[in-house]
């Protein structure tokens, strides 16, 4: 089954320990990119993450936001008045300048970066304490791939409903090509009649036939849409399998639509011309939503 690359996880935990959140969002990427933004306390953690991240998420930009705020410290935030000041004080001069009245939002400078000191981190974290925070994140990693498993049923859906108007389209082609033949060798035998009635000349049968034998086998479409076919059930081979298959579905919508311009450019036929624009369109809005496949 399909998976988005498009998500976002969360969770908490409390314990005598404190308080444990953990956020994870994740959005396209070609590759696999991980970005952790850990407080503090959590610092050394990175590496330990990324690996527990990479084992459920194998495409993607994804961002962690973890934090733990522990209960021994809960006091030990300080305000540094320096940078508060100075941070007031600019904030002051710039609303002279600017015309600016009424009062600042002291709250709103404290937030400011600098303004707040977090406790330092004391010492390493206890192997106990390491397995509470990956268990947290492994919850916000499971609600993400929830949400990215539900986005991908709704993505194969539409793939499949894409598949199968193309399908049907071929089936189109494949009889409208005996017609195509058939309007040729009619309109050539009517121009060489025509020709041949002004002039009072007379052509062989066979040199009409071997005519119109030239015509099917330049427009002769037959190993297309045949390559066409096969790449359609591929392509559901590739969506019902276990593993990532964004890349592969991407490649496979390349090769459809190098044979699709091959039927259109070898079948001088408007119907046939018109199918192929169905079946572009359709491949169209299969590559865009591929892309966030992963």
């Amino acid at each position: 089954m399909l998976r988005s690359m498009t998500g976002q996880g969360q969770a908490q935990r409390h314990g005598p320990w404190g308080g444990l959140s953990a956020e994870i969002r994740s959005v396209n990427n070609r590759g696999f990119k991980f970005t952790p933004r850990l407080n503090e306390t959590l610092l050394g953690l990175d590496t330990r993450l990324e690996t527990l991240v990479r084992d459920s998420v194998r495409r993607g930009s994804v961002q962690l936001n973890c934090s733990w705020q522990r209960s021994d410290c809960a006091g030990q935030y300080c305000i540094d008045s320096a940078v508060f000041t100075s941070y007031y004080r600019q904030l002051m001069i710039l609303a002279e300048d600017l015309g600016i009245g009424g009062s600042l939002d002291l709250v709103r400078i404290a937030a400011l970066p600098g303004c707040i000191s977090e406790p330092a981190a004391e010492g390493e974290i206890e192997e106990e304490m390491i397995a509470e925070v990956e268990g947290v994140v492994r919850e916000a990693l499971e609600r993400l791939n929830h949400m990215r498993a539900i986005e991908g049923a709704a993505m194969q859906r539409q793939l499949l409903a894409d598949l199968e108007l193309m399908d049907k389209s071929i089936g189109v082609i494949q009889q409208r090509v005996p017609a195509v033949i058939d309007a040729y060798r009619d309109r050539l035998r009517g121009k060489i009649e025509s020709v041949l009635r002004r002039e009072g000349l007379s052509v062989e049968v066979p040199e009409l036939l071997r005519e119109v034998q030239l015509f099917a086998d330049r427009s002769d479409i037959s190993e297309e849409i045949t390559r066409l076919s096969s790449h359609s059930q591929m392509f559901r081979s590739a969506m019902s399998a276990d593993e990532s298959s964004g890349r592969k579905l991407d490649f496979i919508i390349q090769e459809m639509f190098r044979e699709t311009n091959t039927i259109g450019s070898k079948a001088a036929d408007a119907e046939v011309a018109r199918v192929v624009i169905e079946i572009k369109c359709a491949l169209e809005r299969m590559r865009e939503l591929v892309q966030n496949v992963e």
